[in-house]
């Protein structure tokens, strides 16, 4: 099994980019939750935007589908942690345990990166929805001209088929002998 397997399994997709939670992280770096929040908000201003990293709504938290303690769980909302997050906790938690494991958690980023196809954003899949919907709806449509363009040949055909079935009469004769046929008929 890959080593960065175990890694892998905890990095989620919220808001349209790749994150870790808190209790993951503390979880692989050895330290207590609470621990790695109070780092992190001793040095908030390495954190700041949704590209280092959110806190999460309960809702999101759930999607996660993440278990609460008996007591009911964090007095804080969890904190997820983009790549870029990530990368900013090796300069809070500077242990040797700490960047052993960032290299690896680095790593199973980019293995993910390379396998996954990219969907940026909510936009990226509502996008493709849509193009889905649209080929769905075409594939009815061509289905109909194909059985309006089979009903049209087949009346083609129909009618072929009759004006070949009947006797046709013997055009008449032209021509200088064809006229000198009818005076000798006629003059009979």
């Amino acid at each position: 099994m890959d080593s960065l397997e175990p890694i892998k399994r905890k990095i989620f997709e919220i808001r349209g980019q790749r994150v870790m939670l808190d209790h993951d992280l503390a979880e692989l770096y050895g330290v207590e939750t609470s621990q790695l929040k109070r780092q992190v908000r001793r040095n908030i201003r390495r954190f700041e935007g949704e590209d280092f990293m959110m806190q999460l709504s309960h809702e999101e938290l759930l999607r996660c589908q993440i278990g609460t303690s008996s007591w009911g769980g964090s007095r804080y909302g969890a904190f997820a942690f983009t790549e870029l997050g990530v990368a900013m906790l090796s300069s809070v938690l500077s242990s040797e345990t700490a960047i052993g494991i960032n290299r690896k958690i680095m790593r199973a980023f980019v293995a993910i990166r390379q396998v996954l196809p990219v969907l940026a954003t909510k936009q990226d899949i509502e996008d493709l929805r849509q193009r889905i919907k649209d080929l769905e709806e075409s594939g009815t449509a061509t289905r109909e001209k194909v059985e309006e363009t089979r009903r049209e040949l087949t009346q083609v055909y129909e009618a072929l088929t009759e004006l070949g079935e009947k006797q046709q009469e013997p055009l008449p004769e032209i021509g200088y002998a064809a006229i000198q046929k009818r005076r000798k008929k006629e003059g009979k």
